[in-house]
């Protein structure tokens, strides 16, 4: 069958993510593989302090994507999209919708962006002995209650995004597990965590709201088990040109995490991914629950419900870019230019010449601070020791530790505190692209095996679009397994294995490292 007659015939699976900067659109066929795609740009603005999107961008950002995909169905396959087999929408997690019982948007939306939840999230963690980030939707409304703003009375309903746009879509509220998981903590495998839901509601601040939190949460919705399907009001919509049929089934929406895992095949026990470009973070699937609480990691659930350590880090390549670019400067001023990427390979390959503990030499990449590693405010700087070498690939290899430094400090609790063992984890994001060299220094300083994909690079939309697959399959397989035996069985990817050599040169690193903060503290008040 050609992909036009499975097109045509609704064998295609529909993932749209919205990020940051970027609404994306992927459309798979039945082999799973991209076969269209569409994309709308868009920025948060900041009104009255708040990091927001308008009804209106969402709305119009989703219909400039769908139709852009539109646009490359008919020109690579001279047919129109009407059909699906399957529809899934992700979106950046956390932050705070809330609305009235006509569904009327109270306040603007308050995106994760947003560190304006410090006291709440705070009192909440203390209150429930587990760590509640300040951009998680529970922060955001108990800040709201605590501030006693006008609209907290009238609240019917609060949602992620993802959840938002569903809704729209669908008509029903309800939420994957994994983005449920950044609105409140879930509790065995399954919903929200009910003690912790009582010890909220029995906050006098609470009480005096008039609503219980469980009926303003959407219902919590495990990857696979979602019933959903798309309303010809949700269709129209998302076509205004009336192409695309109602009926098609809709998987339960998820947060950008949980497509992540998904398309580094990471959501089994034992694995975790890294994505590492503007900023770095892992996610570790965990085999039990974390016995302590940290403020260095956040706890949330892979798609079908399973504990996940995440650790969040600000900074990652934006330091090292700017190093590669003063060598791209350097070299036009020789009269001997190299190009981006002959840089990046030339100075990355070098730097495996360096020493295990970079000769002496400390690097930190924090443009801002850094709060895993305890830096509210930072400066970039590097310090060597006095007798160091102090050769280029020493100090570049210092750069590239420097930009998974914090990212280990967080891991590093999870391997010492609780016991936690990785079988793998998979990489994906511009930290990687040059094979073999950050795929090393990352495995060194995990003690863990680390792989690329030849797929790292497709994205949440591929994820999503995986899950909108997964829910419209007739094969009982859980997750992990469908992906494993369906999705990436002989998919290409390139393995590393920790060195002993480099684990000894990490140590004496990350000692060194740590000594040095205190003046990266200072360095940050100037």
């Amino acid at each position: 069958m050609t992909i036009k007659e499975k097109i045509e015939q609704g064998k295609t699976y529909l993932g749209i993510e919205f990020g940051s900067t970027r609404i994306k659109a992927c459309l798979i066929d039945d082999s799973f593989a991209p076969i269209a795609g569409g994309s709308h740009s868009w920025e948060n603005r900041l009104e009255n302090g708040i990091w927001t999107y308008t009804q209106d961008d969402i709305i119009t950002g989703l219909q400039d994507c769908y139709a852009d995909l539109k646009r490359d169905v008919k020109e690579k396959y001279d047919t129109v999209l009407t059909n699906l087999g399957g529809l899934g929408i992700s979106a950046m997690m956390h932050g705070y919708l809330a609305f009235n019982s006509t569904d009327e948007l109270l306040v603007p939306f308050r995106t994760w962006r947003n560190t304006i939840t410090a006291e709440a999230a705070e009192k909440l963690t203390s209150l429930f002995g587990f760590n509640i980030p300040e951009r998680w939707s529970i922060a955001h409304l108990y800040q709201a209650v605590l501030n006693k703003e006008d609209h907290i009375t009238d609240i019917a309903h609060i949602n992620t995004l993802a959840g938002y746009v569903h809704f729209m879509l669908t008509g029903v509220r309800e939420l994957g597990i994994g983005d449920a998981s950044g609105m409140f903590p879930i509790e065995n495998c399954e919903d929200y965590n009910k003690s912790m839901m009582e010890k909220f509601m029995a906050l006098d601040e609470v009480k005096a709201c008039g609503w219980k939190l469980r009926d303003i949460l959407p219902t919590v919705v495990s990857a696979g088990a979602g019933k959903s399907t798309l309303t010809e009001d949700g269709a129209k919509l998302l076509d205004p040109e009336g192409d695309l049929k109602a009926g098609i089934p809709c998987c339960p929406p998820e947060g950008d995490a949980g497509t992540g895992m998904v398309a580094t095949n990471a959501v089994r026990k034992g694995t975790g991914n890294i994505s590492a470009g503007t900023s770095i973070f892992s996610m570790l699937v965990l085999n039990d629950p974390l016995k302590g609480c940290y403020p260095e990691i956040d706890v949330v659930t892979t798609p079908d419900g399973a504990d996940v350590a995440m650790v969040h880090c600000n900074n990652c390549c934006g330091e090292l870019d700017k190093w590669v670019n003063m060598f791209i400067e350097f070299s036009k001023l020789t009269g001997n230019p190299v190009d981006v990427s002959e840089a990046y390979e030339t100075l990355y390959k070098n730097a495996l010449n360096g020493k295990p503990d970079c000769g002496g030499v400390v690097a930190y990449n924090t443009i801002s601070g850094e709060p895993v590693v305890g830096l509210q405010k930072a400066r970039p700087a590097y310090f060597r020791a006095p007798d160091s070498e102090m050769t280029l690939a020493d100090f570049f290899r210092a750069e590239l530790y420097g930009a998974m430094a914090a990212l280990k400090a967080g891991n590093d609790i999870l391997f010492d505190k609780e016991g936690v063992a990785s079988a793998s984890f998979t990489g994906h994001g511009g930290l990687f692209k040059v094979q073999g060299v950050a795929q090393q220094f990352m495995a060194d300083a995990l003690g863990s095996k680390v792989s690329v994909m030849s797929t790292a690079g497709e994205g949440g939309a591929w994820g999503m679009a995986l899950l909108a697959a997964f829910g419209s399959s007739e094969d009982k397989k859980t997750l992990p397994d469908w992906l494993d035996s369906t999705v990436f069985a002989g998919m290409d990817k390139s393995e590393v294995l920790p060195d002993e050599k480099g684990k000894a040169g990490w140590t004496a690193y990350m000692e060194q490292y740590r000594k040095g903060l205190n003046a990266v503290k200072v360095l940050g008040e100037i």
